[in-house]
């Protein structure tokens, strides 16, 4: 009786695993550059560089997917991943948040990379070359600094007020 409910279970498992392979999120590869962040901002070569490595990922519209992202259910697990992270942040869409918005992700970045938030330790497990060095971490919080105080010369104070 175990056995023939155990075999089953394993039979309706593997099935399940079978069929889920077909059902499959769409891609998050999007050629459109019109609200990316360099449309606006300047953003060095360096610190571009780093926001790929580390940041795009997750944080834009542009996804370097790993060989396992093609088995379900790691691929919808990382589609849930990648969707929360661009509603936090999507550095392909930063131009368009408000300018207030826009401030206050500065900041945060800053804020997060400073105290070893961002990137994702569970993200660092399978991406090591995204682990960046004390020196990169200043690089980027200087450039978001950088930014904000550019910022604040384009615009009014109490556009960049609160969030």
């Amino acid at each position: 009786m175990i056995t023939k409910l155990l075999k089953s279970t394993l039979l309706v498992l593997i099935g399940a695993f079978i069929v889920g392979q077909f059902i499959r999120p769409a891609k998050n590869i999007s050629s459109d550059q019109t609200h990316a962040i360099e449309s606006k901002h300047a953003v060095p070569l360096d610190v571009q560089a780093l926001l790929k490595n580390s940041c795009y990922d997750c944080h834009s519209n542009n996804t370097r997917y790993p060989w396992y992202a093609e088995v379900q259910p790691v691929g919808w697990l990382l589609d849930n991943h990648i969707q929360g992270g661009k509603r936090k942040l999507n550095f392909s869409e930063f131009t368009s948040y408000r300018v207030r918005r826009q401030d206050h992700e500065l900041e945060e970045i800053g804020d997060m990379v400073s105290e070893g938030l961002m990137p994702l330790p569970s993200y660092l497990i399978l991406h090591r070359d995204a682990k960046l060095s004390e020196e990169q971490k200043e690089k980027l919080i200087a450039w978001a600094d950088a930014t904000r105080e550019s910022m604040k010369t384009m615009y009014p104070p109490d556009s960049l007020a609160g969030k």
